[in-house]
């Protein structure tokens, strides 16, 4: 151990640097918390490598080593990757492709604010970016519109350092204003992760170059909700407006400028922004392709109709995982489903009057069964809470895993009072979802539950039956944030490095997609120690408490966390992508 170097190390930021290194010095965490946790904070990657090599060895290392590769620079199937042997492309200049996209909601069209699925995430992120990007390891990285951030000694004050030259498509400046301008349209609308975070005039952009943050409370993962994987905050100019949507005003700073955009097929065309700050694009220009379900975008990439696609499922998607010319990318993946109750009206309903009949349904589910027989192994089984394993603040004694016990569930039912229940699913046509909710039916009919299955099309699904309260003009009853939803329904939710998103805008007390209309103070509370704790150790502890609330509440039911597959044609190469169904092309070329 070279304390020296630790010491110079610790040296170069504030409390809450010295803490995450001194943690990983004496042996708190792992090297690869230690990385995803230091990217959040805005340690850089030669600080980072600095401070592995001075500690010598971890995780079986021998002493003096520094980290391989792959943990400094992104780690192998993180980024663009080939598991299916397909020979990699020479890059060339010029020429277009074709991507298959997810058929956006037709109701919020191209809105950057209230916009909810994935494939109005990809058409909209063409053009406009976010204030932290994605780095080669699939998390957050300086690659966008920050160049560097940093909190202040208690993590309530965030600054976040701006790119130079930075021009907007229409030739005038970005700046620190249109940074605050974005930020308090999102508060205002409230349909972000910011809601208890942020308040109206948080950013101070007396610098052009510079956008200081001041929080409601302190923040230790505040850079992730500023980022690409906190969807619907991408800066839009100042003058921007709630409800104009891209096609309306074409504008960004991104690498792609929007051509045309048809809304009855969404199908998006992008020319090269020849003013991007990146630099000169590989292509000319881009096509995203709608496509209203997945297997159809299957055949079409089978076919070799479109040159890469979004996103694709195991099932149904076997052949492009077995063509040796078909490159998969398989970015980090929270990818899950939320199976919710409805705790505000129904045979759900309570905080503690329906709890054993929720838990019941729980107990029924085969978690192996769906990991097995949806994904094919490339997924892993969930606990009824939103936290992935893999989290450096995940408690893993936290509670007990659930799995399929028929006998516990008919105990629970008869604690309850209750001789059957009989309950309709309403979900969307959404990749596995229909077949997810067959398993369920199956499952739970043993305990002498039955589940009746309604499948609608995914667009119309979020509208009638997960949030209906975000569709219409009419501002929700206080404590009823989606309004009358379903009784009982499964709901997509894609990938977050932090499960932030999950928890307050989908659990806590009024939250903006809490379709179970949830409530319960001590989880509101255990949320906010999450979010004020500037140290894993903190977060481990509060987090810890939220897993064992949610695992006893079942406001939801979490069965899995699935691997996000996409991919393209091996002509193509320099893709990335993120599980939320982002596929950056500002470095595509094709051969």
């Amino acid at each position: 151990m070279d304390w020296t170097r630790i010491d110079w190390a610790r040296g170069e930021g504030g409390p809450i640097e010295a803490d995450l290194i001194e943690a990983y010095a004496k042996g708190r965490i792992k090297r690869r918390d230690f990385l995803k946790r230091g990217s959040i904070i805005g340690l850089s990657m030669p600080l980072m490598g600095s401070v592995i090599a001075a500690c010598g060895s971890d995780d079986g290392e021998s002493a003096g080593t520094t980290p391989p590769p792959d943990e400094l620079e992104g780690d192998a199937g993180e980024g663009e990757t080939d598991s299916a042997s397909g020979t990699a492309a020479e890059p060339s200049q010029g020429g277009t492709v074709t991507w298959a996209n997810q058929q956006g909601d037709s109701s919020t069209g191209l809105d950057p604010v209230n916009m909810l699925d994935l494939g109005t995430y990809n058409v909209v992120s063409q053009s406009f970016e976010y204030l932290v990007g994605v780095a080669d390891d699939g998390n957050i990285g300086p690659t966008a519109l920050a160049t560097d951030w940093s909190p202040n000694d208690t993590g309530d004050v965030w600054t976040f350092q701006l790119r130079e030259g930075v021009k907007w498509q229409d030739g005038s400046d970005f700046t620190s204003a249109d940074v605050a301008a974005t930020m308090d349209r999102l508060v205002a609308k409230g349909n972000s992760a910011l809601d208890g975070v942020l308040a109206e005039g948080a950013v101070d952009a007396s610098d052009p170059l510079v956008a200081v943050f001041t929080l409601i409370e302190a923040n230790g993962n505040f850079p992730v909700l500023v980022s690409t994987f906190n969807a619907q905050s991408p800066i839009t100019p100042a003058d921007f407006s709630d409800g104009t949507t891209l096609d309306e005003r074409p504008a960004g700073t991104g690498a792609w400028i929007l051509d045309d955009f048809d809304a009855s097929t969404f199908t998006a065309n992008f020319s090269r922004n020849p003013d991007w700050w990146g630099g000169t694009t590989p292509l000319d220009g881009i096509t995203l392709r709608g496509f209203a379900d997945i297997g159809t975008a299957v055949t079409a990439m089978t076919s070799r109709e479109i040159d890469g696609i979004q996103q694709f499922s195991v099932l149904g998607g076997e052949g492009l995982l077995d063509d040796s010319n078909f490159t998969v990318l398989e970015p980090p993946s929270g990818n899950h489903r939320q199976i919710w109750f409805n705790l505000d009206q129904g045979q759900f309903a309570g905080l503690d009057e329906n709890r054993l009949v929720r838990q019941a349904l729980a107990w029924c589910w085969d978690r192996e069964q769906m990991v097995s027989t949806l994904f094919a192994g490339r997924a892993e089984i969930a606990n009824d809470h939103p936290v992935v394993a893999s989290l450096p603040f995940f408690d893993p004694d936290a509670v007990e895993q659930r799995s399929r016990d028929i006998e516990r569930a008919r105990s629970l039912l008869a604690e309850a009072g209750v001789d059957s229940v009989n309950v309709e699913c309403k979900t969307g046509d959404l990749q596995e979802i229909p077949e997810l909710a067959a398993i369920m039916q199956q499952n739970a009919a043993e305990a002498g539950i039955t589940i009746n299955v309604s499948t609608q099309s995914n667009s119309t699904f979020y509208e009638d039956a997960w949030c209906p309260a975000l569709y219409t003009e009419d501002a929700p009853a206080d404590g009823v944030p989606c309004g009358p939803s379903a009784e009982f329904g499964i709901v997509d939710y894609g990938h977050r490095p932090i499960p932030d998103v999950f928890l307050g805008s989908a659990l806590a007390t009024n939250g903006v997609w809490n379709s179970s209309n949830y409530s319960n103070p001590d989880l509101d509370q255990q949320l906010s120690a999450y979010r004020t704790a500037v140290d894993v150790e903190g977060q481990t502890t509060a987090i810890g408490e939220i897993q064992r609330i949610l695992w006893e509440d079942v406001p939801a039911s979490y069965p899995y966390f699935f691997n996000y597959l996409s991919g393209h044609d091996a002509s193509v190469s320099g893709v990335v992508a993120t599980s939320l169904g982002h596929c950056i092309l500002s470095g595509a070329s094709k051969a």
